[in-house]
Formats: structure tokens, C-alpha cells, sequence
């Protein structure tokens, strides 16, 4: 089969759409069947390999469509012009200069893309529509339910089946000022009638997003995210005992949380010894957080105890996790899934999660650590203090994480999940679609 992928991009830090898409595109490639893995608005930031196809362009690139949302003489000017805004490099420069990818400063172009035939991108959408008629894919895959605005005017001049995929829309959503989200949640609704196939990796995510669009029986299929296991070592962990965190250093991520734990842990807990080690995208943005969590361990004496690693690359990350007791990522906001999780798992880390989100899903199903009460600090650290007590559910623990990591979660795994339903698609009339 012939596939196509396009994929937002965020040019400055790790995306776990970004990620999945890759690792799925790669696999279907491997496996003998074609591939577009097709950037859109940024360059793809990736700790990992990334699908060579280097005579792919960037669609809908975040500076020209700022451009032509806003100045008019941007919206006739002609491709060659456009193609040098696209440039990998000068996207990426201006990327992590800037609020490219911030919901607040984006109402009118986000709802501008949910209602493509109206806006100012007929010209970007031509030359996606004119790049996919010579390619001439069999199924579409939409990075995320963002993208819906297309889906109507890609159907209808290319006949091409598509699949679309939530992951973390409602925090966008939720973003934008008024009365862009309400006007942008309600736009979303009715074009994601328009696929032919949805896609959520989670059951929680799935039902949210049913919630929150008021579409109780839209059909969604849940379909895991995977991860390549290559590269992934086998756990050996340091003494004295090291909890870990992976993901990006935000607020929402619930490093705030973890800081606070591990101060109770070592305060009022008198763990003895325990080390924290904190790794991830950290942005400039993200810096004033991080600036103020290291002050506040200063001021409980255990700056030393605590090791920061910014912006790793995917060598750094895998030592990192064999290196680990356990592993927190205590998020506060409702996260569709996390790659992270299937990353500690991977390296044969317990976890220690919040009861809430997609969490419950994927520690429960594969047995490989403990749930804590959400937004609760004190659980968490009583929850860590507890674990490292009990030498003997450690190692266990991490073996059934690793075994649900190449049984459910591999990218293998994955591309099987995704061909058996792409494959129903296509031989599915389009009448009947």
C-alpha cells in the first residue's frame, strides 16, 4: 500500500505525534509498503532517526501562513518565494524565537484552518493537493484532529481515504482566546465527520473528546501508540536510587509536583539518600520554570542531590532510563497517552503515575508499576518511599513493563494495528466509506 503522512511539526522541542508518526512510518516502509512522512507548518524535532526523504517539503509553513493570514501581498506571492520561507533551518531559527506554536496568539489562524475553503491558504493547500496527486497515496494519515479543516477538500479532488488522529487537541483547544475556542471546538465537530476513520490512543482520550466536542456515539477506534525499541539498554540501576522524569519541563507535565515530592521524600519521609534526575525538552520559554524549581531545592538543601539534563539526544536518553529505580512523570492535565511511559518501560523501569488521564490504561494492562492519587504530592513520594522499600517488586515490575513494551507497545505492534484498519478502508466502496 502506498501511505502519506503529514504531520505537524514544532521545530523547537520533542512532539509525541511527531514521534509516533515517524517511528509508524519507518516500520510501514521496512515492512515493503510506500511512504510520505510529510512535515507541516515546522520541521519535525526528533530525538531519533528521522525517515530520510529529504525532496519532501514543509506544507503549510508557520511562516508563510502567518504571513498570509495577516498581509495580503504574502497570498499571491509565488512558489519559489514561498519555498524559501519554508527552509528547514530558517523555520527551526525562528521557532525557538518565537511563540510559533502558542494557542493564545493563534485564535484566528487556528479557526481559519477548520474552515480552509473560506481562508486566506488556497495557494498552501494547492500545493499539498498537487504534491499528494503525483504521489497518489491510498490512505492519508492526519497527525491530529487539527488538521480536520482538509479533509473535506482532500476527499472530494483526490479520492483518497483518511485517517485521522487525536492526541492532545483539547489543550490547544482550550488555549485559544474567545471566541476562537468555542467557534473552533464547534467547526471541529463538524469536520471530523468527514474521515473516514478516527483514531485516539487511548480509551480515556477517546471518551474526553466525545465530551468535550457533544458527540457521544462518534466512532473512535483506539489504537495504542508504539514505540521502536532499538537502542532501549537493560535496566541497571544506580546506587543510591534514582527517580526519574522524561518529558518536556512544563508546568503541565506536573514538574512543579515532582519537585515537591522529592523534597517531601527526603524532608519529611528522611529517605536517606534517594536522587532525582530530571531530563527533557527545555525550551527558552521553559526556562523561567526550571530557574525557579532549582531556587526552591537550593532553598531545602538538596540542589546537589538533583541532576538536570536539558535537550538530550536519544543515546543520552537511554542511558539515563537504565540508569533509573523508578520513573514519575505526574502530569496535571489530561494527557491522551504519553510516549514516555512505553520509553521507562522499554528500559524495564517501574513507573509511579497518577490514577487519571490514559494512565490507568497502560499501567494496569501491563502491570509495570503503581497509581497515586492525581495532584497529590505526598501520595506520589509515600508511593516512591514505599517502592524502594520493597526490593523484591522492583525487578518484577520493571520485567512486566518491558514485556507489555515489546508485546502491546512496539512499533511493530503498532503498524499491525494501523494496516489491519487501513486495509479495511481501502477495500471499503466509496459509497459505503
Amino acid at each position: 500500500m502506498n501511505f502519506a503522512f503529514l504531520t505537524p511539526g514544532t521545530g523547537s522541542y520533542y512532539c509525541g505525534a511527531c514521534m509516533r508518526d515517524n517511528a509508524l512510518a519507518k516500520s510501514l516502509l521496512a515492512a515493503g509498503h510506500q511512504v510520505s512522512l510529510l512535515p507541516m507548518y515546522l520541521p519535525l524535532q526528533l530525538d531519533e532517526e528521522k525517515l530520510d526523504q529529504p525532496g519532501n517539503p514543509i506544507f503549510f509553513g508557520g511562516i508563510n501562513v502567518y504571513l498570509q493570514q495577516n498581509v495580503s501581498l504574502f497570498r499571491h506571492t509565488p512558489r519559489w518565494f514561498d519555498d524559501f520561507l519554508n527552509n528547514s533551518k530558517l523555520l527551526r531559527f525562528v521557532a525557538k524565537r518565537s511563540h510559533m506554536t502558542s494557542a493564545r496568539l493563534h485564535g484566528a489562524m487556528a479557526l481559519a484552518m477548520l474552515r480552509i475553503e473560506g481562508s486566506h491558504f488556497g495557494k498552501e493547500l494547492d500545493k499539498l493537493i498537487d504534491w499528494l496527486a503525483t504521489e497518489k497515496p491510498d490512505v492519508l494519515c492526519l497527525g491530529t484532529a487539527l488538521q480536520a479543516g482538509m479533509i473535506r477538500q482532500l476527499k472530494q479532488r483526490l479520492g483518497v481515504k483518511i485517517i485521522c488522529c487525536f492526541q492532545g487537541e483539547d489543550s490547544f483547544l482550550d488555549g485559544l482566546p474567545e471566541p476562537f475556542k468555542t467557534s473552533c471546538w464547534n467547526e471541529l465537530r463538524d469536520r471530523l465527520q468527514d474521515a473516514d476513520l478516527l483514531v485516539a490512543p487511548s480509551q480515556f482520550y477517546a471518551d474526553l473528546m466525545r465530551q468535550r466536542l457533544n458527540a457521544p456515539d462518534l466512532p473512535i477506534e483506539i489504537m495504542p501508540n508504539g514505540i521502536d525499541l532499538e537502542g532501549y539498554l537493560p535496566p541497571a540501576p544506580s546506587s543510591p536510587p534514582v527517580i526519574g522524569y522524561l518529558a518536556r519541563m512544563i508546568r503541565e507535565k506536573g514538574l512543579p509536583e515532582l519537585v515537591e515530592a522529592f523534597i517531601h521524600l527526603r524532608a519529611e519521609l528522611k529517605h536517606p539518600d534517594a536522587r532525582l534526575h530530571i531530563a527533557g525538552a527545555c525550551t527558552a520559554g521553559d526556562e523561567t520554570l526550571v530557574s525557579s524549581l532549582k531556587q526552591k531545592l537550593e532553598a531545602a538543601g538538596l540542589a546537589d542531590q538533583v541532576t538536570w539534563s536539558p535537550n538530550i539526544s536519544r543515546e543520552e536518553k537511554a542511558a539515563i532510563l537504565s540508569s533509573l529505580t523508578l520513573f514519575s512523570v505526574p502530569a496535571t492535565y489530561p494527557e491522551a497517552f504519553g510516549l514516555y511511559l512505553l520509553e521507562a518501560m522499554a528500559s524495564g523501569v517501574p513507573v509511579a503515575q497518577p490514577a487519571s488521564s490514559s494512565f490507568p490504561e497502560i499501567v494496569e494492562n501491563s502491570g509495570c508499576g503503581v497509581l497515586v492519587p492525581p495532584g497529590d504530592p505526598f501520595a506520589l513520594a509515600q508511593a516512591w518511599h514505599d517502592l524502594m522499600q520493597d526490593h523484591t517488586a522492583l525487578p518484577s515490575l520493571g520485567a512486566k513493563g518491558r514485556h507489555a513494551a515489546e508485546q502491546t507497545y512496539s512499533v511493530e505492534a503498532m503498524r499491525e494495528r494501523y494496516l489491519a484498519q487501513a486495509t479495511r478502508l481501502v477495500q471499503i466502496p466509496e459509497a459505503e466509506s
